[in-house]
């Protein structure tokens, strides 16, 4: 049971996360935070990338970052096809590595992917130059939800860096960011560590029906449905510890 909750976790917050809501900024200086960007080719998408920050719509998805998630991060690399790109995912969540594998791929500006979940994103203007400000649309279950994700290819950004970002997250009227910090260190990339359990989460998830989803989107949209769900974590945590 644990297990399989791990995996509707793991569609949260690998992606997403929340925190309170923010105010607007000022008209004049969204204009050119929230402007998307042209993307010629996936070249420049490849390589290493760090999550540094994310802010979503999924209703209480912070508490559970804090709770479980103590770093992310992603390696794009070439598809055989000129439109794709293989993205491999690792995220340290309870001292282990949880892993997943997705293909992406590019039209009009726009990166797509159809499995285990649908979802799209646009890249937004960033002052940062080693940068990605990533805007989300993740389908789970028959709703629709968006985010921001800022991505870099350091460990951690500049305080100026991270104020920008925090304005354009204002600027789409999405809850303020969450933080994820660096100091907790990272999972391996693609080897596995004999200090490290890692877990491959991704013929599970590619397994789950929609069936699935739309009961993880019940979940966390129903009156205390986060709390159940926050219950199920805990004894899961204490589980782990006593194992």
């Amino acid at each position: 049971m644990w297990r399989a909750m791990m995996n509707f976790i793991h569609v949260a917050v690998a992606v997403l996360s929340l925190l309170s809501i923010g105010q607007s900024a000022p008209v004049s200086s969204c204009e050119s935070l929230i402007k998307p960007i042209e993307i010629n080719g996936t070249e420049k998408l490849l390589g290493k990338w760090t999550y540094i920050a994310e802010s979503t719509t999924i209703p209480a998805s912070k508490l559970l970052t804090k709770m479980i998630v103590d770093s992310a991060r992603v390696k794009m690399t070439a598809a055989e096809e000129s439109d794709a790109i293989n993205v491999f995912h690792s995220q340290k969540m309870f001292g282990r590595c949880f892993t997943l594998t997705t293909k992406m791929t590019l039209e009009n500006s726009t990166l797509s992917i159809v499995q285990p979940f649908n979802s799209s994103e646009v890249l937004l203007t960033t002052g940062c130059p080693d940068c990605r400000a990533a805007y989300i649309k993740l389908g789970i279950g028959g709703r629709t939800y968006s985010g921001l994700q800022l991505l870099s290819r350091r460990n951690k950004v500049t305080a100026a860096e991270l104020e920008e970002f925090t304005k354009q997250v204002e600027c789409l009227n999405l809850p303020a960011p969450a933080i994820l910090d660096p100091e907790k260190g990272f999972c391996p990339d693609e080897s596995h560590s004999q200090e490290t359990e890692v877990v491959d989460l991704t013929n599970i998830m590619n397994d789950l029906g929609s069936e699935v989803f739309s009961h993880l989107d019940r979940i966390i949209n129903s009156e205390g449905g986060m709390q159940a769900l926050f219950k199920m974590i805990s004894n899961g945590l204490a589980g782990l510890k006593e194992n």
